[in-house]
């Protein structure tokens, strides 16, 4: 196991298959939304074909997944998947990945915490309101606030919070390369829904060994 004892300043997690799983909910969540859009019927949304587009923002998400649809009904189609989404969120929620909390209460102690998720705007929001995290970071990014790709959400946490030496830990490709184009290290969550075969700073195949290596 890679160690990096005080080697960061601080840490900014992805959310989604880094934090937590939301897949079941959001599946429901969507194909609730699909039932309500007459030129859905058909469609029927899976874990699978969720988890598929994880990472992805949230524009880009619908173009994969409904690319037979125009754009008023994708546009649509996104607008109901939002809102159902944090409705059904609200009420379910997703599963946090075991001990989180007491993970990130050791990491508080030392770095300065953040997180940035390709999500829409709210669903971070959610997922602290629901688990009480606020306490936890100091400040949060989406894609859904300006419509920026996450490489760029990193750097204005890294330039807003004057940060010298962030690392950022998250689960898939396109989190490394967001990451990579944003000049801050990688470390792969191995747990969650994608693969990082190079390149990262170290590999964690659970949430708590961050205590052991941070």
């Amino acid at each position: 196991m890679d160690i990096l004892h005080d080697k960061f300043d601080s840490i900014i997690f992805d959310l989604d298959g880094t934090l937590w799983d939301s897949t079941d909910t959001i599946t429901d969540a969507w194909q609730t939304a699909l039932s309500k859009a007459p030129y859905m019927n058909n469609e029927v949304m899976t874990r699978e074909r969720v988890r598929s587009i994880t990472g992805m923002t949230y524009d880009k998400i619908f173009e994969k997944l409904f690319p037979f649809l125009d754009d008023k009904q994708r546009a649509e189609v996104k607008h109901l998947c939002s809102v159902s989404e944090l409705e059904i969120l609200h009420k379910q929620g997703g599963t946090l990945y075991p001990e989180l909390t007491q993970t990130l209460e050791y990491l508080g102690e030392k770095y300065k915490l953040y997180i940035v998720s390709n999500c829409q705007s709210g669903y971070i929001e959610l997922f602290m309101d629901l688990y009480d995290m606020h306490g936890h970071f100091l400040a949060h990014q989406c894609f859904g606030t300006k419509g920026n790709p996450k490489a760029d959400n990193i750097k204005d946490i890294v330039n807003d919070h004057n940060l010298k030496n962030p690392v950022y830990v998250g689960d898939t490709m396109g989190d490394y390369d967001s990451a990579t184009k944003a000049g801050v290290p990688f470390i792969f969550a191995s747990y969650g829904f994608g693969e990082v075969e190079n390149g990262q700073v170290a590999t964690i195949d659970d949430f708590a060994q961050l205590r052991a290596i941070l």
